[in-house]
């Protein structure tokens, strides 16, 4: 049978004359039953009642069979915006209030042959409109996803380039980055798929660890280099384990912490770099720190990494003279002895200034690798102060 043969025109006239009546009983219905409807705000709210309104002229037209149950009509009354501001429970919700209305006022639209047949008809209805939103809120994240995945995409690639301006930070925020401080960058090799490389799939895969962790990351693939942006972190070295499981076998680098996205490009420069010059170092741990690796990074040729050695080391330790001197000479004596030997000073007397030099620029001579940082950093320090004499 069809629709339009289950229930008799007069019914069908009756359903559609009292269409006005029964689209504002079923926005009404929502105001008195439904506490998310409250918490909408005037002009949502005018959406969905739109949407009730066109609910019931939908349904008027697929019971005189002049149309489907059309989901794409009912939404089409309201901004796409509306599958963002109320869920899809909700929206089954509406449809549900909407048929409920119908369905309770059946005896005074129908004749009285017709009660039964206009019941049976509600719930087709219901039925066909209940599948057809699921498709609309699937359709819509679907479309989301792919316009968030190029929204993240262009705001990792500001971030790597050191290009974030204000209309970066909004689209940040339409990703729910508003107000997201305590960044770092992490940078690793992007795992690939049996068939090949998956971008979508590594980025996919930094997403639901970090909804697991409840941490919020902005992720992207570079070429071969996966790189996340982590938001909110307290300890980088734990947060940055935490995610290493996304990578691939191979270096991890994470820059310094920084404040916000602004500063992110700071970060995002250490990690690079790091990954670049992180071979350098034979015990490097996993995951490493960019600022660890301050050494091979200034000898690849990273001219941040020079300029922080300079600064912190070299320069520092040219206020403190005997300092200096206990450091250049520890660093081409076989031990604390043949270094105290060296300075005519006692063994303690270089332990001591060890320990001073360790607070003045944050590197142990006593450790190998820190002591190849100080070496490094003493060299980069001696060529800028002979170049500026001969340019003087």
């Amino acid at each position: 049978m069809s629709r339009r043969g289950l229930v008799s025109l007069t019914t069908r006239r009756s359903v559609r004359r009292k269409g006005g009546e029964l689209a504002t009983a079923a926005t009404k219905r929502l105001e008195d039953r439904h506490d998310w409807y409250a918490t909408l705000s005037a002009r949502e709210r005018s959406w969905v009642g739109m949407v009730a309104q066109a609910g019931i002229a939908n349904f008027i037209n697929w019971l005189n069979g002049t149309g489907p149950a059309d989901t794409r009509t009912i939404f089409g009354a309201a901004p796409r915006e509306l599958t963002r501001t109320i869920s899809l429970a909700q929206t089954l919700e509406l449809a549900r209030t909407v048929v409920e209305v119908v369905e309770e006022r059946v005896e005074d639209l129908a004749r009285p042959g017709d009660v039964t047949d206009l019941r049976v008809a509600v719930l087709r209805y219901s039925s066909e409109i209940a599948f057809g939103a699921a498709l609309v809120y699937a359709q819509a994240a679907e479309q989301r996803g792919a316009w968030d995945a190029r929204l993240e995409s262009l705001i990792i690639d500001a971030v790597m380039r050191g290009e974030v301006d204000e209309s970066i930070r909004t689209r940040a925020a339409a990703l729910g980055w508003d107000g997201v401080a305590d960044i770092v960058v992490l940078v690793g090799n992007s795992p690939h798929s049996p068939e090949g490389d998956d971008p979508a799939g590594a980025v996919s895969a930094v997403h639901r660890v970090a909804q697991r962790l409840d941490v919020p990351v902005l992720a992207g693939v570079q070429g071969a280099r996966l790189v996340v942006v982590i938001g909110a972190v307290t300890d980088p070295r734990a947060r940055v384990r935490d995610l290493a499981e996304c990578f691939a076998d191979g270096d991890l680098v994470h820059g310094p912490l920084v404040e916000d996205l602004a500063e992110g490009a700071l970060s995002a420069h250490a990690a690079v770099a790091g990954h670049l010059a992180a071979d350098g170092w034979p015990g490097r741990p996993r995951p490493v720190a960019a600022d660890d690796l301050m050494a091979e990074r200034a000898v690849a040729g990273d001219p941040l990494a020079r300029a922080t050695l300079v600064e912190t080391v070299a320069t520092a330790l040219a206020d403190h003279p005997s300092l200096l001197e206990t450091a250049r000479t520890h660093l081409d004596s076989p031990g604390l002895e043949a270094t105290a030997r060296a300075l005519y000073v006692h063994v303690n007397t270089v332990r001591y200034r060890l320990g001073r030099i360790a607070d003045i620029v944050g590197y142990d001579l006593t450790n190998p690798h820190e002591a190849f940082t100080v070496r490094v950093a003493l060299t980069l320090g001696s060529i800028v102060e002979d170049s500026s004499k001969i340019v003087g």
